[in-house]
């Protein structure tokens, strides 16, 4: 029986500004992104979203990002590695202190936006967020896609790297996920995003925007909590992946 995951980018409200339906998405997700202050969220939606993970059985992993509010951590910044090691590292222990009000366990890491896109294709920024993880703690897994940078310096560091599908965003054919700047770079049909995300799960495949087939590993399952059908994608996921017979657990 196959087993998957089915993760959600959480926590990104601020302030007076709501984004994202969380507490619908808690009902259908076996992981929990949680976005860490400097991207997105704040002490209370952080303390809120890590409370409402703890009560639903969700896991709580970490959602680091550049500190780019204004940008929703989308813009890439040019930071010097350290900065990046740093910046993560403390973006993690900020959540961590949530976790442990709340009694519960930190259970992952997974970058969020730019920075997780720039990981995959520059050594030294995704050696800087592995480095950052691995400080806090080698025991905490990394969601990425397999065999970029940051998953290589990962794994050279101890931690565990969980493959990471993305059903609902476009894909390049070296496997990267399409600029949100193209046309059709985001999914909001739940069909669309339920059948490629089956596709990816069955056969490991997912066909890119320029119509090449690429593969994938399809360990958890990726819904962006911004999309504003991610309740509608995850419910009809979630009933097709259990008709299909595939478990769906936390990491």
């Amino acid at each position: 029986m196959k087993v998957v995951d089915i993760n959600c980018d959480m926590g990104e409200s601020f302030g007076a500004y709501k984004i994202g339906s969380d507490d619908e998405m808690m009902k259908h997700i076996t992981s929990a992104n949680i976005a860490c202050g400097y991207h997105a969220g704040d002490p209370m939606v952080m303390d809120r979203t890590v409370k409402m993970a703890a009560e639903s059985g969700v896991n709580v992993g970490a959602h680091p990002g550049y500190p780019d509010l204004m940008g929703f951590g989308r813009r890439v910044m040019y930071l010097s590695p350290e900065e990046i090691e740093n910046y993560t590292l403390y973006q993690i222990g900020a959540l961590w202190s949530f976790c442990k009000a709340h009694k519960t366990d930190m259970r992952h890491v997974k970058p969020h936006g730019a920075i997780s896109n720039l990981s995959w294709t520059d050594e030294g920024v995704g050696r800087a967020l592995a480095r950052g993880i691995a400080r806090f703690s080698r025991e905490l897994p990394v969601f990425s896609i397999p065999g970029v940078p940051m998953a290589t310096a990962a794994e050279e560091l101890g931690l565990r790297v969980i493959h990471e599908v993305y059903p609902e965003r476009g894909y390049n054919a070296d496997g990267t996920l399409q600029s949100r700047k193209m046309p059709g770079s985001s999914i909001h049909d739940p069909k669309v995003a339920v059948d490629r995300a089956l596709k990816m799960v069955r056969e490991g495949i997912v066909i890119a925007w320029t119509g090449e087939a690429v593969k994938v590993s399809a360990q958890t399952i990726c819904i962006h909590g911004d999309n504003p059908v991610a309740p509608q994608i995850a419910s009809a996921l979630t009933a097709a992946l259990k008709a299909e017979g595939v478990e769906i657990k936390p990491i």
